[in-house]
């Protein structure tokens, strides 16, 4: 757009547009990222959260450095140990001076993201854009009776450098990390110091490993494998290579064959509907560690083997994980579909920080109810003293901002709910009362059809929600056909005669 042709132009205010187009279509959008919320939810319970053992459910405490030693004494006598101080916990970063500083400290080794490296001798390059695990190796140990004394003074160096955690590297088993600040007494579970990246699902440091903090993974789904059950296993089964079969030159027809014959199944010119279901599941998903007999013959001559069958959904996953071809990549996922992750079960987060609670619920069971039933269950918490002075303030900003959502007519979505889903007129109106919740003052607010797919009912909450931003100290500007809405209006200007090209002329306009 060219520059009109004017000398200045004073007197007009900052404007943002509330528009009619859905949300982000990032499938890690949600209601409570996208309005902020989520984010004081997160600060809430990094504050007030209370850690129950994801393994045995017993409410986690600190751990005293008595309990530590004890716990590490009861290994196996002879079991090797490493004190390991964890000084960095994925974070990006060189961490030259760091490690410079622990050299003139006394410390000789170092393990960075499992690599251990000499102090001062090994020339240690940390790329810095990369999240990093950075350990200070304190000491060596065997377990014995008579390492009591040297193992709690190595420990006590560990906690003082990595705040209050200490990892006990065991050879030949898993790490145990072990915490001053909370640790669970029955089965020996730590947690780190509790902190609002913990909960974020945006974060490696709290997303569900599995789905990557998505709550769902594309795969291969049986139904889009299988369109038609009244085909033949020649003819029916998509992408594998089935569908394409003439009569002894494809790999998958060896496949089946061989299979049906390992188990004493009849399939030819039988549809795979008539076929037996435990049969179609070895097919389908593999046979584990079932060994087969397979037969291929080729113009090469005869090929015979003996393993495993992976099973096609399987087989088709992995070509679509490994495959570097996008055409490749599309083409199986058209064969796709989104299921629940395994893991996390939707919830996006990792076990253990779902362990933790404010009141009775985890953080995830807080979003996925409807905004009207959070706000409810936060005011009516029972907090003790200390509870209640630190989430004053977080509980207060949570509590105006669901009030925000449930004056623009939204009480009944669920901060857990994608922002892709919204329609245009949910998302309007959530930006509307994130405005709202910004406190900004000065700006020329410009909304298109704000009451859009707004049941009657809720009309008067929207418009004491635009009059509250506009005695904030704002002007809004508001494309509207519904009645209320324009009988509400300090002003109206009528746009006509007609729309689009036929209009564009001042017809009238009312002060009200």
């Amino acid at each position: 757009m060219e520059k009109p042709e004017v000398e200045s132009i004073e007197g007009l205010s900052p404007a943002i547009s509330i528009d009619q187009k859905t949300t982000s279509k990032n499938p890690r959008s949600t209601v409570g990222t996208v309005t902020e919320i989520y984010d004081y939810i997160r600060l809430l319970y990094a504050r007030i959260g209370t850690p129950y053992c994801p393994n045995c459910g017993t409410k986690i405490e600190k751990q005293s450095i008595d309990q530590i030693i004890d716990n590490i004494m009861s290994l196996p006598e002879g079991t090797k140990i490493q004190v390991l101080a964890p000084v960095v916990r994925s974070r990006k970063g060189e961490y030259t001076k760091q490690l410079q500083g622990y050299q003139k400290e006394g410390f000789v080794r170092v393990r960075i993201d499992g690599e251990v490296y000499e102090l001062g001798e090994d020339d240690i390059k940390i790329e810095k854009n990369k999240k990093h695990e950075i350990e200070l190796v304190v000491d060596r140990l065997v377990i014995k009776e008579n390492i009591i004394s040297r193992l709690t003074e190595s420990v006590e160096v560990a906690l003082k450098h990595a705040e209050n955690m200490v990892l006990i590297d065991v050879v030949g088993s898993k790490p145990i990390l072990y915490s001053c600040n909370y640790a669970c007494p029955t089965c020996g579970f730590s947690f780190p110091e509790l902190t609002p990246r913990m909960f974020s699902f945006n974060n490696p440091f709290g997303a569900c490993p599995e789905c990557t903090g998505i709550g769902y993974l594309m795969k291969m789904d049986e139904d889009l494998i299988i369109p038609d059950k009244n085909k033949t296993l020649y003819d029916g089964i998509k992408a594998f290579g089935a569908s394409t079969m003439k009569k002894g030159d494809t790999m998958a027809r060896m496949y089946f064959e061989s299979i049906a014959r390992h188990y004493g199944v009849e399939i030819k010119n039988k549809k795979i509907k008539s076929l037996p279901r435990w049969f179609m599941e070895k097919i389908l998903y593999g046979t584990g560690d079932e060994e087969i007999d397979f037969e291929y013959a080729s113009y090469a001559g005869i090929r015979r083997f003996t393993q495993p069958f992976e099973g096609v959904l399987p087989t088709l996953d992995r070509r679509h994980n490994e495959t570097k071809s996008q055409g490749m990549r599309d083409f199986y996922e058209m064969y796709m579909s989104n299921s629940p992750c395994n893991s996390c079960h939707g919830a996006r987060l990792k076990p253990e920080i779902l362990s933790i609670k404010v009141g009775s619920k985890n953080i995830n069971q807080l979003t996925e109810m409807s905004i009207r039933n959070i706000k409810e269950y936060l005011n009516n918490l029972k907090l003790n003293k200390t509870q209640a002075m630190i989430s004053e303030l977080i509980l207060k900003e949570i509590d105006q901002r669901l009030q925000f959502l449930i004056d623009v007519g939204l009480e009944y979505l669920t901060l857990s709910r994608s922002a892709g889903t919204l329609s245009g007129g949910e998302a309007q109106r959530i930006r509307l009362a994130t405005q709202i919740g910004s406190g900004l003052t000065g700006v020329l607010y410009i909304l298109d059809e704000p009451s859009i797919g707004l049941h009657q009912r809720d009309n008067d909450k929207l418009l004491a929600t635009l009059k509250k931003l506009r005695d904030l100290g704002n002007s809004l500007l508001v494309v509207e056909h519904d009645e209320d809405t324009m009988l509400s209006a300090d002003q109206i200007i009528d746009i006509g005669p007609g729309a689009g090209i036929h209009g564009g002329k001042v017809m009238a306009q009312r002060y009200s």
